[in-house]
């Protein structure tokens, strides 16, 4: 493929970021804002070229030990449900924009404490930029066919740098506010975290099932290698823990790394994100493991005996059988996960570079005196040219140190160097005793055995192999401390580790931190207690005035955001407007509106530059956090127990509401049972005074008047008889007969009463039989009066020439009848009431609801009694009635006595 023709995918390539970037920032959809599986892919920015080539090359040629760089974050991130929620709560209470502004604020919210740590990670991930921009040259010459340059100017991978340059110097720097959610940014790295596996499955699948005859035949043929056995294995106790702590290293690496800070702690939008994120990003590295692999072996056996670079085996094999769609896909694949890995390391280190260093060491006494918008421009073109000259940066640092250096020595060197950060960053969130002065010396002496150790002969004696004197003499002298088990950077892990924690703690514990280490310490440690009241727990004491400290503000929010902070400050605390002084509160506040754009440190320097504090003794400061935390105890209880009143109050009103309603049901029930018991006594008495009165009648009518005497006392007795069943029924004092009855038979008895009726109104009754037995275990007089009620409903609402259907069928053990009929449905808010005692749905066909409205309370009591169930349902041109009844119904109910 032409140089001209890769250049131009990588453009277009380029553009569709741009162009999701901009469409995400720009609608601000549900989408884009609230999606957890975008936060959760774009933590995959973890998955570098290191692990999109490099780890190909380890396990081609080292086997194993490709496999710690996956399993090390699996380990560690189920614990993330606690650790990254508490330094998500820590971020967002106090406007912390990277990890620099993290551990300092921690200890005293010192500069110097920042700017360590912003040339540390500089120490440690230029390199590792120079490590992405190296896999982009060599790739992209690999693709082309064409020779390396040595000319930079002249090297077509150069442009291809320049570009990203200038794609992240934009969009990375559109807010001032570096707290600031980047949703474009996010966005177009979650995609890239797509793409970048979806390539590497196609690049698998091929390897797998093109190249070879699936799995199995891969891993036949790599075996008859001399060293696959010895590769494939722990290889004893050294290699065993060769890989725990490589383990450990990547495991540290994924939690402090300063584009893993960005995306698991600044960029996450709800603190639910996190849940989703440790089940899928742990996926999503098996799934990327599972083809490492393949790829791996299947290149060894592809060019056994060629002098090629392993970690390419992923370009080389598609290319080796001219396949130049999958060699495309797999260098944009490669291409994502260093542009992602660029643009966010780019942007966080610019971001500490301006707040921890150039701002708070050159250009602060400039910020103070210029208006807000020359600030604002100040501070983006900073970090615009910042972003832009560690790119660059780290572009000559590949050319003039790396080149030669493999890209698993160089990620690995950066993750040794980034976890002399653990200490102080894990000790900062656990360990209130956790001191400046001991992080610092501990940070230092770590840095120091790395620098001799690991960054001396990595980088300077590649670049100058004669290279001698004082630092040939210091990297000699690390001989002594040799571990014959391990290989050198598990040692100088192990040495710098154990030195860095060992002086961090043992200085932390021999000196005192003043006040404001300790105030921060509470406020880390006890996170959960200040998530809501932080700003009362910030101790701070002396005098300072409301305008001064406003005038600072607007020099860097502008005057009309400044005064609508102001105004949500002064409700929050219910502060009057006209108030001249500022407690703490304000101060705290006001340090935390200026974070975001100049860090946290120099927010300090510039509201301590207005204000007179006074000097607090630590005792002072331990009595006012404890006054606090009893009080913000007691607000806790209070709260809590109007919360607990607040809920009883709603169950009282939840509940008086039913007794209103009920108390309605029951008037109306008594109503229309008074309606009902009137009819037949009407009748009773009217034909009892006709025969009283005229002794003459014929003997026809009389018999006639006598017979509708009989007829309505027994309708008069049947509805007594309704009350007192269903009382009977809720009381438990009917019991059951269950026995095994043939359900068709009883069917058929309790249809044989009320057909005639179903036939007066020329109504279609059809039955579905889909039972593959008959024989079930009920009581077969309350199943035929079950039936009867549910037929009589559905008759009463069934117009002329309507349709009552049946059907009975079997589900997970259990037989089920459904009655349907056609008519008017029942309103949905009635579906679960209509089973009540006193309830009778006012969506009838006729102006007064006949029936005394015990049929369904009844058939409802019925089939609980023999631990069934019975719903209704709107469905098509009706209303359909589904009763549950379990198969075994004797031994259910002897099993519920037992337990009781």
């Amino acid at each position: 493929m032409s140089s001209f023709a890769l250049f131009f995918v990588v453009l277009f390539y380029l553009a569709l970021l741009f162009l999701v970037a901009h469409l995400a920032e720009k609608k601000r959809s549900k989408f884009w804002i609230n999606n957890p599986y975008i936060y959760a892919l774009s933590l995959a920015v973890y998955c570098t070229a290191w692990t999109y080539y490099g780890s190909i090359g380890v396990a081609a040629t080292s086997g194993l030990n490709y496999l710690p760089i996956y399993i090390g974050p699996a380990m560690i991130i189920p614990a993330w449900i606690y650790i990254n929620t508490r330094i998500v709560r820590i971020a967002r209470v106090n406007k912390i924009s990277s990890l620099a502004d993290f551990i300092s604020l921690r200890y005293g919210n010192s500069r110097s404490m920042g700017a360590i740590i912003t040339v540390v990670c500089l120490l440690a991930i230029v390199p590792y930029i120079g490590l992405q921009i190296k896999a982009i040259s060599e790739t992209f010459h690999l693709v082309t066919e064409t020779p390396m340059s040595k000319d930079i100017l002249t090297d077509n991978a150069t442009f291809v740098v320049i570009l990203i340059a200038l794609f992240s110097s934009y969009y990375g720097t559109r807010y001032v506010d570096a707290s600031e959610k980047r949703l474009g940014i996010i966005s177009a790295i979650a995609l890239e975290s797509f793409l970048k596996l979806f390539f590497i499955i196609i690049l698998g699948l091929f390897v797998i099932y093109y190249v070879f005859d699936g799995f199995d035949d891969i891993y036949q043929k790599a075996s008859h290698f001399k060293d696959f056995k010895a590769k494939n294995t722990f290889n004893g106790i050294e290699g065993a823990m060769n890989w725990m702590v490589l383990c450990m290293i990547s495991a540290t690496a994924i939690c402090i790394l300063p584009r893993q800070f960005h995306t698991a702690i600044v960029e996450n939008r709800q603190e639910k994100h996190i849940r989703t994120a440790i089940w899928f990003f742990p996926l999503y590295l098996l799934i990327f493991t599972i083809f490492i692999f393949p790829i791996a072996w299947g290149g060894r056996l592809i060019f056994d005996g060629e002098k090629v670079n392993p970690e390419f085996y992923s370009i080389l094999i598609p290319q080796h059988f001219d396949n130049t769609l999958i060699t495309v896909l797999v260098f944009l694949g490669g291409l994502s996960s260093c542009i992602s890995m660029i643009i966010i390391s780019a942007i966080t280190l610019s971001i500490m570079l301006s707040n921890n260093l150039i701002i708070p060491y050159g250009l602060l006494g400039k910020l103070k005196s210029e208006n807000e918008v020359q600030n604002t421009r100040s501070i983006t073109t900073i970090r615009k040219f910042s972003i832009f000259a560690l790119i660059i940066m780290a572009f000559v640092f590949y050319k003039y140190f790396i080149l030669k250096t493999s890209l698993d020595s160089v990620g690995l060197i950066s993750f040794v160097v980034i976890a002399q950060l653990a200490p102080a960053f894990f000790g900062a969130i656990f360990w209130r005793r956790g001191s400046y002065k001991g992080a610092v010396i501990g940070l230092i002496a770590g840095l120091a055995i790395c620098y001799f150790g690991l960054i001396i002969p990595q980088y300077y004696f590649s670049y100058n192999q004669e290279f001698k004197g004082v630092l040939r003499d210091m990297y000699n002298s690390f001989n002594f401390f040799t571990i014959p088990y391990l290989a050198r950077i598990p040692q100088i892990f192990f040495w710098s580790i154990l030195i860095n924690t060992g002086l961090f703690t043992v200085i932390s514990v021999s000196t005192k931190g003043n006040y404001r280490e300790r105030n921060f310490a509470e406020l880390y440690v006890d996170i959960d207690k200040y998530i809501q009241n932080h700003e009362n727990a910030f101790i701070w004491r002396g005098t300072a005035y409301i305008s001064d400290i406003q005038n600072i503000l607007e020099r860097f929010l502008g005057k009309n955001k400044t005064e609508q902070a102001l105004r949500i400050f002064n409700l929050k605390y219910n502060i009057d407007s006209k108030t001249e002084t500022a407690d703490s509160r304000f101060i705290k506040f006001s340090e935390n509106l200026l974070a975001g754009r100049i860090g946290t440190a120099s927010a300090k320097i510039l509201i301590e530059g207005v204000t007179k504090e006074d000097k607090i003794s630590l005792k002072e400061v331990l009595n006012i956090l404890e006054e606090s935390k009893e009080n913000i105890s007691l607000n806790k209880k209070l709260t809590e127990q109007s919360e607990e009143l607040q809920k009883l109050s709603d169950d009282l009103r939840h509940a008086n509401e039913n007794l209103i309603v009920k108390d309605r049901q029951k008037d109306d029930f008594l109503d229309s049972v008074a309606h009902e018991l009137r009819t037949p006594i009407t009748a009773i008495r009217s034909a009892g005074e006709i025969l009283a009165d005229d002794d003459n009648i014929p003997f026809e009518i009389k018999q006639e008047f006598l017979n509708n005497i009989i007829t309505e006392s027994d309708r008069l007795s049947e509805i007594i008889n309704d009350i007192l069943y269903l009382d009977k029924l809720q009381h438990g004092e009917i019991s059951l007969h269950i026995q095994q009855n043939n359900i068709l038979e009883t069917y058929k008895k309790a249809l044989s009463p009320i057909l005639h009726l179903i036939q007066q109104k020329n109504i279609h009754l059809s039955e579905v039989n889909l039972l593959n037995r008959v024989i079930f275990e009920y009581d077969e007089a309350r199943m035929i009066q079950l039936l009867q009620n549910i037929w009589g409903n559905a008759l009463k609402f069934t117009d002329q020439q309507g349709t009552i259907q049946t059907k009975l069928f079997e589900k997970e053990d259990q037989l089920i009848i459904t009655i349907f009929n056609t008519g008017k449905h029942i309103p949905e808010e009635d579906l679960e009431m209509i089973f009540d005692k006193f309830y009778q749905s006012k969506n009838q066909n006729i102006l007064k609801p006949t029936g005394s409205g015990l049929g369904l309370a009844i058939s409802k009591k019925i089939i609980q009694a023999h631990n069934g169930s019975i719903k209704a349902e709107n469905s098509g041109l009706g209303v359909t009635f589904t009763i549950s009844l379990p198969d075994q119904i004797i031994n259910e109910i002897k099993n519920e006595v037992e337990h009781l």
